[in-house]
């Protein structure tokens, strides 16, 4: 990152190792360094996807999110949401505690988001009419609403359930020669709802290239890292054949 000028990064879309939870080789972060540099280079407006969850040891989680979510406050981030990517499966359920389902995905963003494009959702009661619908004011008061009808759509919640694990993830069976990857559908998502055509996403985790995948396959610039040069080539394969892909499939589209 050291050779990116300031200001060169609209979206960065990663999940970092953390805690310790999987052996990446041996390679380890320097997670205060590593977070500067992401400030940094990240343009007014631009937006970081922080996805990282905690480890259990001996009882009590690390909270090493917390302390990563208050560090980027306190470089400069804004902490713009904390949404939940909320899994289909747990490989390893837990006798002592609930099953353990999710992990956080900080929204960090330099100044204001310059862009948000909601994902939306149908309203199960699209339609229908609300004889009394009540709000609360800034002040406390309460305002009573009549007939208020329900839009057909509304903005997604920030709890995405996304299934994960083996071909759920991605149908990529390269992509499980890493140890921890996240699902192409969670970078999809992102993607199209904190960037626009002709923006530039980064990965600074890049492992087996889920990030660039997505990018590829939604027709977006990209750049990523990786330290590990096995899985730098698995990335790179994984994201040019998402890219012939789609090239094929729009000169389909042309002939029709």
């Amino acid at each position: 990152m050291r050779k990116m000028s300031d200001c060169f990064i609209d979206l960065t879309i990663t999940s970092p190792p953390y805690d310790n939870l999987r052996d990446y080789k041996g390679y380890s972060f320097d997670f205060e360094n590593i977070a500067n540099e992401l400030y940094r280079i990240t343009k007014e407006g631009g937006v970081l996807i922080w996805i990282v969850g905690d480890a259990t040891i001996k009882g009590s989680e690390t909270g090493s999110s917390f302390k990563q979510a208050l560090y980027f406050k306190r470089i400069g981030f804004n902490l713009h949401d904390t949404m939940i990517y909320r899994k289909t499966g747990t490989p390893f359920p837990s006798q002592a505690r609930y099953n353990q389902t999710f992990e956080y995905m900080f929204v960090l963003s330099k100044g204001n988001p310059k862009t948000f494009n909601p994902l939306m959702k149908r309203n199960i009661t699209s339609g229908s009419f609300r004889k009394r619908a009540t709000t609360r004011l800034k002040d406390g008061t309460k305002q009573i609403i009549h007939n208020r009808q329900t839009n057909e759509y509304g903005v997604e919640d920030n709890i995405w359930l996304i299934k994960n694990g083996s071909n759920k993830s991605s149908k990529d069976k390269a992509a499980f020669l890493h140890p921890a990857i996240f699902p192409e559908e969670l970078a999809a998502k992102h993607i199209k709802s904190w960037s626009n055509k002709g923006e530039l996403i980064y990965d600074c985790f890049m492992g087996s290239g889920s990030t660039g995948k997505a990018c590829a396959l939604e027709g977006f610039n990209f750049v990523g890292i990786e330290l590990d040069k096995d899985y730098c080539e698995i990335a790179k394969a994984r994201i040019d054949k998402a890219i012939e892909d789609k090239r094929i499939m729009e000169s389909q589209m042309k002939l029709f």
